[in-house]
């Protein structure tokens, strides 16, 4: 006789994890932590107090403060663009609400690179700090505004309505009601947004701003010992799982989800009033600091350029091979995210969440790092792998698998677990549950993460520099090229390229939310 789902449930109300969960997160936890390995490999390579020497050194500490400073800016930053943009597009009576989700985000097609160029090329009193913070925070906001807006839409009203009759004030029923059920959502952006931050290597260089994956990189530059860079590279794992850690704290016990998803109606929309222009003007700031000075500068250098010196055929070839690799790593990345996500939001066990935070731990890694770890590891055991697609795939879900993870984990949290326990009491099996319950309930905000995966392979460099096949190019590392010749017109063919590209999922993320 088959057991009833609630009888299944272990004490807390807690189910054993299903195999064919455990297996693949397990995999893509594995290979999450794949670099680490490489790391603590290299940083032990002349002993424990050699390495803690590096650690305790000044300029170590200084790299820790200003990492951090830097973190915490673009991080606060971007809550406030990414939570005022998502209810003021939809939960107000915005004019040109859906333009202006679409407008929200642009930001992710123009890599931070290049909007660091624009930047500094127009204002050069703003590298350091200044110029990364604002290169960063109009590149990273999306990350915030893309799950909470969905996660806006998915609110009940209901609850919101009982504040209010039970005398609540709009402004108490959002602080207490509505902020709660955004925690999830702007909490997973912010992780996300940390994680960018700290790994980040294209911007601060450009902004001249010293960080962990700037000495990073100087140090794999300046000397064949990778001891120092490696050492690093652990403090700033560290730095990531402290992180991560802070971010399970803030989630809570609290459920998520209501009870079934044909019970709820559309919230009403709050009417602006007098309040209107000023919600105008301050979106249309946004777009035009985050989408329109980098397009005015990129079309600049697009004019001033001689369109008969473009080499169509390699720029064609470059965007081919961008669009071939973003789509696959964008596949393997979302299949591998599933099980993360679907750990996570639905058992609290500490195997979960280790598995969750090796996932993490991973992307925090700096791309050059990443590509060195998946060469030692090829040259040792793998030689076939080498400059091959499939290592570069595996190097794109080291980095990225968090951004999948998250949107997956948010969208599971609100589906209703207690339909999965229907479906088991039916006597599903758990992959049938996972097929025909979990995965169809949470299905936009898992194409959501897998579009927004695709945009950020895209513009990835360090790695794909490192590990593309021999005589592959994209239009990122083609961009590198130009850009570092200082052939800033023959770069803009690439960087519009990239732009267009990525244009596309996001114009899409921005309709959807």
């Amino acid at each position: 006789m088959r057991r009833p789902a609630a009888a299944s449930l272990a004490a807390g109300g807690r189910r054993r994890p299903a195999l064919v969960l455990l297996l693949p997160a397990t995999a893509a936890a594995l290979l999450a932590l794949l670099p680490l390995g490489y790391l603590g490999v290299r940083a032990m390579e002349h002993g424990w107090g050699y390495a803690w020497d590096l650690i305790a050194e000044a300029r170590t500490l200084e790299l820790l403060g200003r990492s951090l400073g830097l973190t915490a800016i673009v991080v606060t930053a971007c809550l406030v663009l990414g939570v005022s943009l998502a209810w003021l597009t939809v939960r107000t009576t915005l004019p040109g609400r859906r333009i202006w989700a679409v407008l929200a985000t642009l930001p992710l097609a123009v890599p931070s690179y290049v909007a660091a160029f624009t930047w500094i090329s127009a204002a050069p009193s703003l590298a350091g700090l200044p110029g990364a913070a604002i290169t960063l925070t109009f590149a990273c906001f999306p990350y915030v505004f893309l799950p909470v807006a969905a996660a806006l839409r998915g609110i009940d009203p209901a609850q919101e309505e009982a504040a209010r009759s039970l005398g609540s004030g709009a402004l108490r029923t959002f602080w207490r009601v509505t902020v709660p059920q955004l925690r999830p959502a702007a909490a997973g952006g912010a992780i996300l947004v940390a994680l960018y931050v700290l790994s980040d290597f294209g911007s601060v260089s450009i902004t001249r701003y010293d960080t962990f994956t700037r000495a990073i990189h100087s140090s794999y530059q300046a000397s064949f010992d990778r001891t120092p860079a490696a050492v690093l590279g652990c403090v700033l794992v560290a730095m990531t799982v402290l992180l991560v850690l802070a971010e399970n704290r803030t989630r809570g016990r609290a459920g998520h989800s209501r009870t079934g998803r044909g019970s709820a109606r559309p919230p009403a929309d709050l009417r602006l009033g007098r309040w209107t222009a000023p919600a105008l003007a301050w979106c249309g700031a946004v777009a035009a600091a985050a989408v329109g000075f980098p397009l005015a500068t990129l079309g600049y250098w697009l004019t001033i350029g001689n369109s008969a010196d473009w080499d169509l055929e390699r720029l064609w070839s470059a965007t081919l091979a961008t669009v071939t690799v973003a789509a696959a790593g964008a596949a393997v990345t979302t299949l591998l995210a599933l099980p993360v996500g679907v750990l996570s939001a639905r058992h609290r066990g500490r195997f979960a969440r280790l598995l969750e935070q090796s996932v993490y731990a991973g992307h925090a890694v700096p791309g050059i790092t990443v590509g060195l770890a998946l060469v030692f590891f090829s040259v040792r055991y793998a030689y076939p792998l080498y400059q091959e697609t499939p290592l570069l795939i595996a190097a794109y879900v080291v980095l990225f698998l968090p951004v999948a993870v998250a949107s997956a984990r948010a969208a599971v949290l609100q589906s209703p677990p207690v339909l999965e326990d229907v479906a088991r009491s039916l006597g599903r099996s758990p992959l049938r549950v996972l097929r025909e319950v979990t995965v169809p309930l949470a299905a936009p905000g898992i194409g959501a993460g897998a579009a927004l995966t695709f945009v950020v392979i895209m513009k990835e460099l360090p790695a794909t520099l490192l590990l593309r096949p021999t005589g592959t190019d994209t239009l990122a590392t083609r961009l590198w090229t130009e850009t570092g010749a200082g052939a800033f017109a023959g770069a803009a063919p690439y960087a519009a390229g990239i732009v267009l590209l990525a244009a596309v999922p996001s114009y899409l993320l921005g309709r959807r939310s």
